[in-house]
């Protein structure tokens, strides 16, 4: 039996929601609220209550799937992102200690100087 391409890409989209609705429902109330989405409910440390969404989707790609979806190229670009996110912070936080070691100085040749004028 042969499937079109649409047809086999929602197949396996049922196929791994069903998986996790059955791996969930023995601890969580699993809500299905899309065709390819699901919710549940929780309650966060301070007891305020949430929902969850896991959605499951089976990406064509690119340009209308003419560029295939490429999951590990997209894992490596997420990390590197991250990577960048925190070489960013850790240059953003060495400029903001010296531009606060910087204004004390200045603060403090300012005290001294109104010092010495009274």
């Amino acid at each position: 039996m042969s499937v079109s391409r649409k047809n086999e890409r929602e197949l396996l989209k049922e196929k791994y929601l069903q998986l996790l609705i059955e791996t969930l429902k023995d601890n969580e109330d699993v809500l299905r609220v899309k065709s390819n989405e699901i919710a549940f409910p929780v309650v966060g440390c301070e007891g305020n209550e949430d929902f969850i969404v896991i959605t499951v989707k089976v990406p064509t790609g690119a340009d209308k799937g003419m560029t295939p979806y490429d999951g590990y190229a997209m894992a490596e670009e997420y990390e590197m992102k991250q990577k960048e996110k925190v070489e960013k912070a850790k240059a953003n936080a060495e400029k903001k200690a010296k531009k606060i070691k910087r204004d004390e100085e200045v603060r403090a040749k300012k005290k001294e100087i109104a010092e010495k004028g009274k």
